[in-house]
């Protein structure tokens, strides 16, 4: 049976889309499965000696939690004093930069990379993501891939966010409605 929107049998990952060698990728996976995961929360200094260790630029006071995900470190700059939250997920497919006194909170998703939906090979693409300074992304936050978030902004809890942001703003999500009574039994 033929394919009409997409064929992953012919899915390729290009060459140089992961910025390092094979062997780099998998020392990375390891350490960060291994020595930097399993660091005590108050390892601060540890986790930005790992992630400075494989190419990240870590500014000074910066807090990254041991159960924070970064896929590609080379990819990640964080800027000083700045905190990544716990299961925070930095999907550096491409470059994320993270500026000055800005916070990740707990189990958001910054997310470099997705796929070319009209594309029968199912294309991989990268676009940067830009946090500028004394950004705060609350919870449960996912910002896709090209998107900028400018200075001062916040963006509440369990936001989606697919376009740039201005500086100076709180963004928020509407919030759940009610669409239409439950009627009892059914």
């Amino acid at each position: 049976m033929p394919s009409n929107y997409q064929d992953l049998s012919l899915f390729k990952v290009p060459g140089d889309f992961r910025g390092r060698s094979a062997f780099i990728v998998q020392l990375w996976w390891f350490v960060s499965a291994t020595l930097f995961k399993f660091s005590p929360q108050f390892a601060y200094g540890w986790r930005r000696m790992l992630l400075r260790m494989f190419g990240a630029k870590i500014g000074k006071g910066v807090i990254v939690r041991p159960t924070a995900r970064i896929t590609y470190p080379w990819k990640l700059s964080i800027g000083d004093f700045s905190w990544v939250g716990d299961h925070v997920e930095l999907y550096t497919l491409g470059e994320i930069s993270i500026g000055r006194n800005s916070v990740v909170s707990q189990r958001s998703y910054l997310c470099t990379g997705s796929h070319d939906l009209k594309s029968l090979s199912f294309d991989i693409y990268q676009q940067p993501i830009v946090i500028e300074d004394e950004v705060w992304i609350a919870t449960d936050v996912f910002v896709a891939p090209g998107v900028t978030i400018g200075t001062g902004t916040v963006i509440g809890a369990r936001s989606s966010i697919f376009k740039d942001v201005q500086g100076g703003v709180i963004y928020m999500e509407k919030r759940a409605v009610v669409t239409k009574a439950r009627s009892e039994n059914g």
